[in-house]
Formats: C-alpha cells, sequence, structure tokens
C-alpha cells in the first residue's frame, strides 16, 4: 500500500465524532485509506463499504461532507488505482441518483430554497400542507401510501438530511478547480467522469464550460465526447448560442452515440427539431452502442434518457411521440423499462387521474395503448416494485395478470395498435 498526499490530515479529522448511515465514523478513515491499496479486492470492498456508509441508498451524512476532500485527492493522483470509480462516487455524493435531475439538469436555486424553507419554516404548516395532499388521494391505496408518509414525516430529519445533502454538495463545488483539471487526463474513464460530475455547477458554468469546450475540441473517443456534450448541455442556458452551435455541429457527426448525446442537448435547451427528434426516436427503439467507457448519465440507459429527451421535445413542438415509446417499450425488460414505461404514461395521461378505472374499452385510444403495452412486458419487468408503483398514481392494475385480465376483456380494434 502506498501513502499518498492526498491524506494528509486524514487521521487529524475527527471521523469517531461524525456520523454515517451506521452511527460514528470511525470506520471511514481505513477505508478511505484502502482505495490507495494495489489489491483490486481490497480497493473494491472499500469503496462498496464506502457507498453504503456515506451515500447511503442515496442520503449523505456528516461524514460524507469530510470524505470529498480526500477523495478528490486521491482522484486527482495519478498513482491512485480505480481513480474513475472514486470519482463516480463523488458523483454519487454530488448529486443522488441523477435521474430525478434529468432531462432539464439540477435546479440548485430550488433545491437551497427548499432547504432554507425546512430550516426556518413553520412546522405546522409543513404538516397542514401535507395533511392538504393526503386528502387529495385519488383512491384508498393512494391514500394508505400518503398517509405513511404523512406519519413518517420529520421536519427537523427532513432539514438534516437537506442539509447535509447542500453541504456534501458545497463541499464538492470547493473542488470544482481540481476537478476541472481531470478533463485533460490521459485515462478516458477519468476524464468522462470528471465530465459527468461538472455537470451538476451550473453556478460555476462561467469556468467550467469553457473547460468542456476545450475538451470537446481534441477528444477523440465518442462515448468521451457523448458525455462532455451532455454535461455541456445541462450547464449552460436556454439562450447560449454558443453551446446550441456546437451541438448542432454535431447532429452530422458520424458516430451515432454523438448524434444522440448532440439531440438529447439540444432538447434540453428547448431548440428540438425535425432532425432532433428523429434521432431521439430512433434512440428510443434502437439505442446506440456507448463504446468504451460508457456514459455515466442516467446510470447509462440511453433508451430511457432519450425517451425523457423525446417527451421534452414532444411539449416544445408536438411530435406524437407516444407510438415510437412504445416501440422502444416493447423491446425493453426490467429496469431499463422503467424510464420508458414513465414517459410513456405521462405522454398518454398527463395530469388525468382515471379513479375509479373504467373499462378498458371506456379508455381512450391513446390510453388503450398504453396499457395494452404494460399488459404486454414480460414478467421480469413485472416483478420489480418500482415498475408496479410508477402504474399506482393512474389507478392501473397492480400486476401483471389483473392487467392482462383487464386488456383482454375485450378483442383490440386493429386502429389501436401499438405501433
Amino acid at each position: 500500500m502506498t501513502t499518498f498526499d492526498a491524506l494528509d490530515g486524514l487521521d487529524a479529522v475527527d471521523w469517531a465524532g461524525l456520523r454515517h448511515a451506521y452511527g460514528p465514523a470511525g470506520d471511514v478513515p481505513a477505508q478511505i485509506r484502502a482505495l490507495t491499496s494495489d489489491d483490486p479486492a481490497t480497493c473494491e470492498s472499500a469503496l462498496g463499504a464506502l457507498y453504503g456508509n456515506i451515500f447511503h441508498q442515496g442520503s449523505r451524512y456528516e461524514a460524507s461532507t469530510y470524505a470529498v476532500p480526500f477523495l478528490v485527492g486521491l482522484a486527482a493522483d495519478t498513482a491512485t488505482p480505480g481513480r474513475a470509480e472514486i470519482l463516480a462516487l463523488i458523483g454519487a455524493l454530488t448529486v443522488g441518483f441523477d435521474e430525478s435531475h434529468l432531462p432539464q439538469g439540477l435546479d440548485i436555486t430550488g433545491r437551497r430554497a427548499e432547504v432554507e424553507e425546512l430550516r426556518s419554516g413553520d412546522r405546522d404548516t409543513m404538516r397542514r400542507r401535507l395533511e392538504k395532499w393526503v386528502d387529495e388521494a385519488v383512491d384508498e391505496g393512494d391514500r394508505r401510501v400518503r398517509e405513511m408518509r404523512l406519519r413518517m414525516f420529520d421536519p427537523e430529519e427532513s432539514y438534516e438530511s437537506a442539509r447535509h445533502e447542500s453541504a456534501v454538495y458545497d463541499a464538492v463545488r470547493a473542488q470544482v478547480p481540481r476537478l476541472a483539471v481531470l478533463l485533460d487526463d490521459p485515462d478516458p474513464r477519468v476524464r468522462a467522469q470528471a465530465a459527468y460530475t461538472l455537470a451538476w455547477f451550473p453556478e460555476e458554468s462561467e469556468h467550467i464550460l469553457p473547460r468542456l469546450h476545450g475538451l470537446l475540441a481534441v477528444e477523440p473517443l465518442p462515448s468521451v465526447e457523448a458525455t462532455a456534450l451532455i454535461a455541456t448541455a445541462l450547464m449552460a442556458s436556454a439562450d447560449d448560442a454558443g453551446t446550441a452551435r456546437v451541438l448542432r455541429r454535431r447532429l452530422s457527426a458520424g458516430e451515432p452515440v454523438v448524434r444522440w448525446a448532440a439531440a438529447t442537448g439540444l432538447a434540453r435547451l428547448g431548440s428540438p427539431d425535425e432532425e432532433v427528434v428523429e434521432i431521439l426516436a430512433a434512440a428510443v427503439v434502437d439505442p446506440p452502442e456507448q463504446g468504451v467507457p460508457g456514459i455515466p448519465f442516467h446510470e447509462g440507459d440511453l433508451r430511457g434518457y432519450a425517451s425523457i429527451a423525446l417527451v421534452a421535445a414532444d411539449r416544445a413542438i408536438g411530435i406524437g411521440a407516444l407510438d415510437v415509446l412504445l416501440a422502444g417499450l416493447a423491446r425493453t425488460s426490467g429496469p431499463s423499462a422503467f424510464a420508458v414505461t414513465a414517459a410513456a404514461l405521462h405522454t398518454a395521461f398527463g395530469s388525468d387521474r382515471p379513479y375509479p378505472l373504467p373499462p378498458y374499452k371506456e379508455l381512450d385510444a391513446v390510453t388503450r395503448k398504453v396499457v395494452r403495452a404494460l399488459a404486454e412486458l414480460d414478467e421480469h419487468t413485472w416483478q420489480w416494485a418500482n415498475f408496479r408503483l410508477m402504474l399506482r398514481p393512474y389507478n392501473l392494475p397492480g400486476d401483471r395478470a389483473a392487467c392482462r385480465r383487464y386488456v383482454g376483456s375485450a378483442a383490440e380494434p386493429a386502429e389501436d395498435a401499438p405501433f
């Protein structure tokens, strides 16, 4: 095991006085130090432990903030093994699970306002707002879920959780200059993960965007170029004509994954047109090969990311995206179906919540298409609670057999074919 300057001061932190998911964080310094091991299994075990205690199921803690400078220091040191994996942990600490922020990017202003509201807000007012939310439940099942969340609501705990998330975010923001240097790293995995992490700091766009544009001018690998394009689009404002030009030039790139990223970025900037829509639609049905090192955004689910970008484009110019989404959905299974399902449900139902659920034949043609497509998904998809929970707000059957019975009660007219 090698000792790095990045770890100077590690033992000066009162880790035992800090807390993580399992209590006192006295185990964290040894886990951080283990990331310098020459043994891959030791590094993997240490990284897994850190994901479990300072990023437990997406939550962040006191110890998470203190760990950030050491993790960034290790990632910046070329002697560290597994630097890309460490950067992935830093990215996770920064933003949590990124699908909740895509395709628009992180609303840091809104996030800071929420933390301030929790800090200074009237707890009774917050509870009354939740009680009103419970009263607006669409059915008894939805009411039970909302009542459970009301019972679990603890204003102090919610504030502490939000405060730790903000503290970690600001700790990573303080490291932006060091992270930006990694855009020039010889390791493409490091370049990609650095671009991903930097994408979540719109307040630093003045410093980061020129570095990203510099990377785009010389990057030889399509997947890294695509990652940098997405990062650039997430950081840019809607009126950033320069970034829009950079993206638009790449709509005709030779590599499909680069065209996908350019179209996704333009949809985010509110600049979709026929060419953008065509590229996104093709990616929903048949997503491009990512290549090495892969796209970090949306956990590398290019079909799912294209689906939510296509919905954004549909809202902007009215393209009728549903048939494309259903064609893509038919090619999915398991977790890869989640984002496409959410996009299809949103497109078909909007804010409507049918309660009680009418007979299948009484649904409109668009809604019938979606419900029938869901009924035809395989057991591997239906076994996931995440998938079934997506159906609940629409009062749709919560298991595959029930959904198939609901759909199968009448022959489907030919004009209602999904695609």
